[in-house]
């Protein structure tokens, strides 16, 4: 096994050995999502992941900090339904229903943030573990079931709308595993149903979807485009990030194209039209965070900060790329190199002790455009509220 740095580092990469991974082929017994201990989010719960602290301290270039509270909306008008990433440090190739400190610690740095807009849920799954991941990457596969993991999402989903929805709009939200799983699911479930007229957005951080190239629907998608608007509705908002300097190599599992006449799609948050924007990040604050950002030591020189999550603004802009290697969110990184504000963000996957470029900054895909995705989740419920 490998140490638990290589673990931490690991914490939400994408399953790119599932292909790799030996399928368990007893049919497992299916969950029972009327039960709440299978959600790691549900609405009105005091002990739940999604009541996470947000507290987050804004890093001004000039050093000056400032404190920001959050609120949640207790009485949101839509809903948000989330599927988490790899994340699982189970040594078995499928996780067990057990909540861990894992689960609740990607929720808080990924999910949680969304209930200012949306009443949360998030369905605990049996995912591919990251034990799992990391036999295939070095080609000695243990067994795993990546089918278990796809049916208790799309048998929670189905719970929600059968006992929840109400005819509510719902924003899917996902990252690497989570949006593989929910990619698979858009497609048999909703692209192109009636369900689909709920569908307020599709937020799918971290993994690959196919579109034609110039193009803003088809492939994967039939009937849902990619958003190109803050107000519009029933599309996809879809990204891996890399950084402007360090771009994918040829072949990344991420950028490259995933088949013939179609590119890896690619919506920047910050200016969903085009062109470059400014990141609004929200970013953990300490490298304990378990790995799920290499975060700086200190983000300003001489002062320590209290709060989970640092804010850094005009630190940050992103702006979608085609190139040879394929299609990404490319992230540069402002600010004086000599003043008191960190220009080292992390965010890279380490394993086996060295940097891997084919991720790029995928540790804080969804940190980095957390207050963007929210600003769009807001515009986006406004349009389909009303519509209706």
């Amino acid at each position: 096994m490998p140490n638990s740095g290589t673990v931490r580092a690991l914490a939400v990469c994408v399953v790119i050995a599932w292909a790799a991974i030996e399928a368990v082929q007893p049919e497992p017994a299916k969950n029972d999502y009327s039960d709440k201990r299978n959600w790691l989010c549900w609405p009105g719960r005091a002990a739940d992941a999604c009541a996470a602290d947000e507290t987050t301290t804004v890093v001004a270039a000039d050093g000056t900090l400032s404190r920001e509270e959050f609120a949640r909306n207790a009485d949101a008008p839509v809903d948000c339904f989330y599927v988490y990433p790899t994340i699982s440090t189970e040594r078995t190739g499928n996780a067990d229903m057990t909540l861990g400190y894992e689960e609740k610690a990607v929720v808080a740095q990924q999910f949680a943030r969304f209930g200012s807009v949306c009443r949360t849920y998030a369905p605990l799954y049996r995912q591919t573990t990251l034990s799992a991941l990391i036999a295939a990457m070095r080609g000695a596969p243990i067994p795993a079931d990546q089918e278990r993991a796809y049916s208790d999402v799309r048998d929670a989903w189905n719970y929600y709308l059968a006992h929840e929805n109400r005819g509510r709009g719902v924003i899917l939200v996902g990252h690497s595993q989570g949006t593989a799983i929910l990619i698979q699911m858009i497609r048999s479930e909703i692209d192109g149903k009636p369900v689909q007229h709920r569908l307020i957005s599709a937020i799918l951080l971290g993994s690959r979807l196919a579109v034609p190239a110039g193009g803003v629907m088809g492939g994967d998608f039939k009937s849902i485009p990619l958003c190109r608007a803050p107000a519009q509705t029933q599309c996809a908002i879809v990204y891996a990030s890399y950084r402007a300097d360090a771009p994918p190599p040829a072949g990344s599992h991420l950028a490259a194209a995933p088949a013939a006449n179609s590119v890896a799609a690619c919506t920047n948050p910050a200016a969903l039209a085009g062109g470059p924007g400014e990141l609004q990040s929200y970013l953990p604050t300490h490298n304990s965070f378990r790995g799920f950002s290499a975060a700086p030591g200190s983000w300003v020189k001489g002062k320590e900060i209290d709060t989970p999550f640092v804010s850094v603004p005009g630190l940050l802009s992103a702006e979608c790329v085609i190139t040879n290697q394929g299609s990404y969110l490319a992230v540069t990184v402002h600010g004086d190199p000599n003043g008191p504000r960190t220009r080292n963000i992390g965010g890279e996957v380490v394993f086996d002790g060295k940097v891997q470029a084919d991720w790029g900054l995928h540790l804080i895909d969804a940190s980095l455009a957390m207050g963007n995705l929210i600003d769009i989740a807001r515009a986006q419920s406004k349009t389909y509220l009303a519509q209706r």
